[in-house]
């Protein structure tokens, strides 16, 4: 059975909105491999329908290396509940938000490698409280930035057990969570 992993850029302080401008000097070459490492192991990319048409907009132009190559080549599956323009950013098919659980659980239950969540929301509020969603990786850069998007609401309530840590000479960490219950 495939893995659901939803990965995300964190501050310290709990925010995700606008990593680019806080969280890419944090980006060394170790971090950099632990990113390439895990969106390798993964065959498709799960976003909700804001977050596909804002990568859509910058990841079509990036290309000419292993990961922008592997991200442009695998099928993202957009959740949304309106009409999403797919030949933006394709391989890419719409899952119906009303078909969200139903869609997901056959796509886990398919052969293939991971399936990769990027950034937490709505979303990944939907498929743990479903029982889908085998992992968070968030990477936590030492960055107060005072206000924003948070990482997670109310809606997002869970017990979770560290499965792994990494430190990063940056002073960022990268921290996996799974469900309790869940291996």
């Amino acid at each position: 059975m495939r893995k659901i992993i939803a990965s995300t850029h964190s501050t310290l302080d709990g925010y995700i909105d606008n990593p680019h401008e806080w969280s890419m000097s944090y980006a060394d070459e170790e971090a950099q491999k632990l990113a390439f490492d895990m969106t390798l192991g993964a065959d498709a990319l799960l976003l909700g329908r804001v977050t596909y048409e804002g990568m859509a907009q910058a990841w079509p132009s990036m290309g000419g290396n292993p990961y922008a190559d592997h991200v442009n080549a695998v099928t993202k599956y957009v959740v949304a509940s309106e009409p999403v323009d797919t030949t933006a950013w394709g391989p890419a098919e719409v899952i119906g938000g009303d078909e969200l659980i139903a869609t997901v659980t056959e796509l886990k239950n398919r052969d293939g490698r991971d399936i990769l969540i990027w950034g937490t929301g709505r979303l990944t509020d939907a498929l743990s409280a479903a029982g889908l969603l085998d992992e968070y990786r968030i990477s936590i850069v030492p960055v107060i930035k005072g206000g924003g998007q948070p990482l997670f609401r109310p809606a997002s309530a869970a017990t979770l057990e560290l499965a792994d840590s990494t430190t990063f000479g940056t002073g960022a960490v990268a921290l996996t969570y799974r469900p309790v219950g869940q291996r």
